[in-house]
């Protein structure tokens, strides 16, 4: 199994916003098992997007589905405007 975690820092004041709309998103797509997450400590306006992956297949297979799902890709109208920077984890659970 793999974790797979989006990381972003929100622009100041649409940390909220940005944390919403990743939840509806996710839920719009084929994403079992997610959380958002948002900063308590460490760098501000940080939200995470995490979720499990049984292999680096099923994460490329899900990545060819975001492109295609129109439901997901509606919830995630506009969500660049919410952010600074980001990166992708992709960790292996021992």
């Amino acid at each position: 199994m793999m974790i797979v975690r989006n990381c972003f820092t929100a622009k100041p004041g649409h940390g909220s916003k940005l944390a919403a709309q990743l939840k509806e998103a996710a839920a719009a797509s084929s994403i079992q098992r997610f959380r958002v997450l948002t900063d308590v400590t460490g760098e501000f306006n940080r939200v995470v997007l995490e979720y499990e992956v049984g292999s680096v297949g099923e994460f490329e297979e899900r990545m060819r589905e975001y492109m295609t799902n129109e439901a997901f890709r509606a919830k995630m109208k506009g969500y660049t405007d919410l952010w600074i920077s980001g990166h992708r984890e992709i960790l292996q659970v021992a």
